[in-house]
């Protein structure tokens, strides 16, 4: 079982001179909880999850703040303060049990699966949530095979 079998392939993405408010409006958009930032060539460069997103709310803005006041003020936090660029990473012809060690060890949500310096994927807690229901199935395919 390989990340490549996975893996979501259609990855949304952003670039770094965005503003915080744009990973919220994606986010929120397409349900997700993890957004690479890559530059013109699609490499990460770093990756800001909901958690981060959540934390920028917090401790930049006061909580007193209407929602309306919080809301403006994400338009002036830009990605690059908030997103981690120590990224984790994986390629896609890894062992999927090595993208869980990572993701348990590192304690992230998901990681970015990279080719050739390139963003091809993304592999998530969801996605592995998936692996795990369908184990049954593979588990009655190799006994019938045996």
């Amino acid at each position: 079982m390989r990340v490549r079998d996975y893996m979501t392939t259609e990855v949304f993405t952003i670039r770094v001179d965005k503003k915080l408010f744009v990973v919220q409006e994606i986010m929120q958009w397409a349900h997700i909880r993890h957004l690479p930032v890559t530059d013109r060539a699609n490499r990460v460069v770093g990756i800001v999850s909901h958690r981060d997103l959540l934390h920028a709310s917090i401790s930049q803005v006061s909580s007193r703040l209407a929602e309306l006041e919080r809301q403006q003020h994400l338009w002036e936090i830009p990605i690059a303060s908030v997103m981690k660029t120590a990224v984790q990473t994986v390629e896609p012809d890894a062992p999927v049990q090595e993208a869980a060690r990572l993701m348990r060890e590192q304690q992230i949500g998901g990681l970015p699966v990279v080719e050739d310096g390139k963003l091809v994927g993304i592999i998530t807690e969801t996605d592995l949530l998936q692996l795990v229901e369908q184990l049954p199935a593979h588990l009655s395919e190799l006994h019938s095979v045996s």
